[in-house]
């Protein structure tokens, strides 16, 4: 591959690129798309935050700016009526949630806790200390549960009195009712539930971390005078974990009866679930190899747990959060046993009795649930080929047979669904068309509408349309791939490829859904300038399920990039690509692989962009990396073979790396540790640190990234920008409602 002049290599190793350059690069072209509608207000179109269903399901409540400000609406869905309850400019809401019994409403705002009596529509704050956190209702709707200073308290709704219930709590030390960094990232979806009250209001389960154990690491702000230091206490690979174990709270005598699960050093306790008469609490437990999960049956009283159900696998298990009571005191469990997520029911002993959902169909998750009225509404995608680019949307009876399509899966459908009327929230798009919602009822019937906003500055039918495909690749699998070509698309001209992937296990990047803010638009906005832009996604991902992503166990990094280099080969066959200008880009574990792929397969890629990249899988935390490598000690080949660091003397191509020193998921320490190999290999490459920005970042910093990686891609890859000429208006092929 031609290499560029030696001294425009040393001026990039040192990184001598003006600020106005990288801000005003390629900024005349005669597309739609340009940085200010991208980081506009309203770049990929608005529906309203926060929706939450009232527990009767007549109401719902959404956060809306209708022009004259953001504000907590409530809709009332029978009469079509909207008013607003609570102006945000009076009252920042970082959260809400009804009461119980309807009549009030809990506001998060500022670390304060406000009560909104929906009667006259007053408030009332409950708790102002500044730092609470997760407050949650009783069921009885009469007091609120939160987390201060890292202690589980309750306040009284009528008298506003305040009580503690444990003690002891000390950042980094031991927190009571939240969950510790890697629960929050790994076992619960970045959610902080950490306690559950009784179905009677009488007891609280709760988490009690001790991290103690826990190795810590440094967040520096070296922004200050005298630099300030952030530890977060954070498990490695291979490093000792949180001892974590869960206690049933009596709230009239304060005594915590600990349940008797198995060790915490080796073991996790990610699911909590209180039975629906409360006589016993139903815990997940999760063994450090993450291959087995027993269901344990523990008496709240005593403390003593049998084991309902075991599940194992020869690999790894993905939690789920799909557990439900049924109403014969059975539940509601699924599994990826059959290759593909499937729900079952259980009996209440645990025996498994059947299966519920059909073949044919993986489901993403449950969205709504009455066991009385003996339904299930779930996402869900085809197993067959490309199958999982779209989502439908699907109510199954329990009693079976049933099997209802409420959306169909030609596109990507959402719901969020009331669990007492049955009635759901619908939101829909693909990757053509921004986003849409209505309210619908049980049988899929289009009951109401929510306020929206269209994209503004720019028409979405006339932007460059994604196509997809499949390639062949390894493993004799037809891999999924998304395609953008330029607004002009000329296919006697040979164009410049940006490919974007991501590439970990159970991963997706290939799917038909609207992408606004960040890479989505940016994507447009680039084919807009002239280039394509190419996404694959690997065996691991969700298009070939359980028995696909078992193929990345124990070793990370070869298997994407023999599937990316299968995408570059499908390219190099097209006759209006030009195989010499491929630039790949990724962030997170894609940044991973950027550093993976152009480490293992120099020459290939003339530049790459590694957005805050594990460098090594040495660096990253406990939970997810042992998920699938096992630890260093018991894998130490595995890791080997997937490190970037190890093979940095490898590069041959154009890099960035970028990262934010404040990132407590992927720790700068992965980029500083790959810069000092690039450095002692005596390899030019590129660099921008951005201070106090975390993993993804915020504000001016995520629009200072995408002008730097358009400029870096526009450099490297060689290519005059020309005006893009006018194109006929194509016909749309939005997913109707």
């Amino acid at each position: 591959m031609e290499k560029p002049h030696l001294m425009r290599q040393v001026l990039n190793f040192l990184g001598v690129i003006s600020t106005s350059a990288i801000l005003t690069a390629a900024g005349t072209h005669a597309g739609q798309l340009t940085f200010d509608i991208l980081f506009g207000d309203n770049p990929g179109g608005k529906l309203p935050k926060q929706i939450t269903w009232a527990p009767d399901g007549e109401r719902l409540s959404y956060v809306w700016d209708d022009g004259e400000g953001k504000s907590l609406w409530v809709l009332d869905v029978t009469s079509g009526e909207s008013t607003v309850l609570v102006s945000t400019d009076e009252l920042a809401v970082s959260g809400h949630q009804w009461a119980p019994d309807g009549t009030s409403i809990l506001i998060e705002s500022e670390g304060a806790v406000h009560l909104l009596n929906l009667d006259d529509g007053s408030t009332h704050l409950l708790s102002d200390n500044g730092d609470e956190e997760d407050p949650r209702f009783s069921p009885d709707s009469s007091q609120v549960a939160f987390v201060r200073d890292y202690d589980l308290h309750v306040v009284d709704r009528r008298t506003g009195d305040v009580r503690a219930l444990t003690h002891g709590g000390e950042e980094n030390e031991i927190l009571n009712g939240v969950t510790d960094w890697v629960y929050w990232e790994e076992l619960w979806g970045r959610d902080s539930t950490g306690y559950w009250w009784s179905p009677d209001g009488t007891q609280i389960a709760y988490y009690q971390f001790d991290e103690s154990p826990v190795p810590s690491y440094p967040l520096v702000n070296l922004l200050t005078t005298h630099a300030e230091v952030e530890w977060q206490r954070y498990p490695k690979s291979g490093q000792a974990l949180p001892l974590v174990r869960v206690g049933v709270l009596d709230l009239a005598s304060g005594e915590t009866h600990w349940m008797q699960t198995a060790t915490p050093e080796d073991h996790y306790f990610p699911r909590v679930h209180w039975a629906p008469d409360g006589d016993r609490l139903v815990i997940s437990q999760l063994d450090r190899d993450q291959n087995q999960v027993d269901l344990l049956s523990c008496d709240p009283a005593t403390g003593s747990c049998s084991t309902l159900m075991t599940e194992t696998w020869p690999t790894w298990i993905n939690l789920h959060d799909d557990f439900r009571w049924l109403a014969d005191g059975g539940f509601l469990w699924s599994s990826e046993k059959s290759g593909f997520r499937a729900l079952y029911l259980h009996d209440g002993a645990g025996a498994e009795l059947r299966r519920l959902t059909p073949e044919g169909w993986s489901v993403g998750a449950v969205r709504g649930f009455n066991a009385q009225a003996g339904w299930v509404i779930v996402d869900a995608f085809s197993t067959a080929e490309l199958g999982a680019l779209h989502r439908g949307i699907f109510k199954q009876d329990l009693a079976g047979g049933d099997w209802s399509e409420l959306a169909a899966a030609t596109a990507t459908h959402r719901a969020t669904v009331s669990d007492s009327s049955g009635r759901w929230v619908h939101v829909w798009s693909d990757a053509n068309t921004p986003r849409g919602a209505a309210i619908r009822d049980l049988a899929g019937n289009v009951i109401g509408s929510l306020p929206h906003a269209l994209p503004e500055g720019y028409d979405a039918t006339r932007l460059p349309r994604w196509e997809f495909a499949t390639v062949a690749g390894p493993n004799d699998a037809n891999l999924p791939v998304a395609m953008l070509k330029p607004a002009d698309f000329d296919p006697t001209k040979r164009y410049p490829v940006i490919m974007y992937h991501y590439g970990c296990p159970a991963s997706q990047v290939v799917i038909d859904a609207w992408g606004s803010r960040g890479r989505g638009l940016w994507h447009k906005m680039m084919a807009e300038r002239g280039y394509i832009v190419f996404s694959l996604d690997n065996i691991a991902s969700r298009f070939f399920g359980k028995a696909g992503e078992d193929h990345a166990y124990r070793s990370f990094g070869p298997g994407n990039v023999k599937a990316q280099l299968a995408g570059v080969e499908y390219l190099r066959s097209l006759p209006y690509v030009d195989a010499e200008r491929i630039g790949l880009w990724g962030w997170s574990g894609g940044g991973y692989n950027t550093l993976y792929a152009l480490t293992h397969a120099p020459g290939v890629w003339k530049a790459g962009m590694a957005g805050a990249p594990v460098s090594d899988w040495k660096f990253y935390d406990a939970i997810w990396t042992e998920r699938y490598m096992d630890t260093p000690e018991d894998n130490p080949e595995g890791y080997a073979k997937a490190s970037a660091l190890a093979a940095a003397d490898q590069l041959e191509d154009h890099l960035l790396i970028v990262h934010g020193t404040a990132d407590d998921n992927v720790h700068p320490q992965n980029s500083l540790a790959m810069v000092a190999e690039l450095i002692a290999a005596g390899k030019p490459f590129e660099q921008a640190i951005h201070p106090r920005q975390k993993h993804g970042f915020r504000g001016a910093d995520s629009e200072h990234f995408y002008r730097r990686m358009t400029e870096f891609f526009e450099r490297h890859l060689d290519r005059e920008p020309d005006p893009a000429p006018e194109v006929a208006e194509p016909s749309p092929r939005g997913a109707q409602p």
